[in-house]
């Protein structure tokens, strides 16, 4: 699998796909949605379709694929080239959200919360299978919230379609399980390859699971943790898990230009703002240098709130 295209800019998203099998033009097809990666605290969450005839169900059984979860790595990857290797008649694309995404996402103005990504990119993945000719006729869903609500969703989205949304679809239907595979084995390859853009000298690549209750990943973020730029962008600090540590570990900023919690807000807790290290004591000049840097320091503030 050519991770290529995300690694080069591993802050923001991308799609990877393998080559649409001519039958699947021409045939009606299945499709199987799932993804992996939604818990952890670090490294993307991969969406992931599989499809192929529907003549071939049977023939995807046969090949024994199964809920990822219940695989070792080596059976996952296994599976994974026999699925890569049948282009005849399978297809697969993935989605990689990276943690840039989803942190920058929940915590926007508008608050766009982690199962509405998932139904969003699922239904991006549908329609790129159509607008690339595969002939949909069913398609298998893993379910993210309420199954009937999301099924109806889907229904009414893609009309004609027969859809299917179940809890555990990845352990019922081949196609689903064999999406989960595709998902897993790319989420794990850029997990263990990810190249930290900070500088942050030599990494501990030893994070565990990357699940918050998982000691291994506890340590390495207690370890990894700035106290004023908090996390790398392997880190999805919109999680709870990042957002305490950064809490109690990290510096308090106050911004001068809110009332409550500027300088004012600063002084209350013993606190120095980041404009008291520009004195204005010394007359005019200075005086104009902090208003100067007050303005900075405000647009920048602004912009950043506007970019979400």
């Amino acid at each position: 699998m050519d991770l290529s295209p995300f690694e080069s800019d591993n802050s923001v998203s991308c799609r990877l796909a393998s080559e649409i099998p001519d039958v699947c033009r021409t045939e009606d097809c299945c499709l199987g949605i799932d993804e992996a990666g939604r818990g952890p605290v670090l490294g993307p969450m991969v969406y992931g379709i599989c499809f192929c005839p529907v003549s071939k169900k049977q023939e995807l059984k046969d090949s024994k694929v199964a809920d990822s979860k219940t695989l070792n790595e080596v059976e996952r990857e296994n599976l994974f080239q026999k699925i890569d290797q049948s282009k005849s008649y399978i297809g697969w694309a993935l989605q990689i959200l990276s943690p840039n995404t989803i942190s920058t996402s929940m915590l926007q103005r508008t608050k766009y919360n982690l199962n509405a990504i998932s139904h969003d990119t699922a239904i991006d993945l549908v329609q790129y299978a159509l607008d690339s000719g595969v002939q949909l006729k069913e398609v298998f869903v893993d379910t993210v919230g309420p199954a009937d609500k999301y099924e109806d969703k889907l229904s009414k989205r893609f009309p004609g379609i027969d859809v299917t949304v179940r809890p555990k679809a990845d352990s019922l239907f081949p196609i689903v399980s064999a999406a989960s595979i595709c998902a897993k084995v790319a989420r794990d390859h850029v997990v263990k390859g990810w190249s930290f853009s900070e500088d942050m000298g030599d990494v501990e690549a030893d994070y565990g699971s990357g699940y918050p209750s998982d000691p291994k990943t506890k340590a390495w973020m207690l370890k990894y943790l700035d106290p004023v730029f908090g996390y790398p962008q392997f880190v999805r600090f919109s999680w709870s898990t990042a957002q305490t540590l950064m809490d109690s570990k990290g510096v308090t900023v106050h911004w001068d230009d809110d009332d409550d919690d500027g300088e004012k807000g600063a002084q209350r807790q013993n606190n120095k703002s980041m404009l008291a290290y520009f004195s204005a004591s010394a007359g005019g000049k200075d005086q104009k240098s902090t208003h100067q840097t007050h303005r900075f320091f405000t647009e920048r503030r602004l912009k950043s709130l506007d970019a979400l």
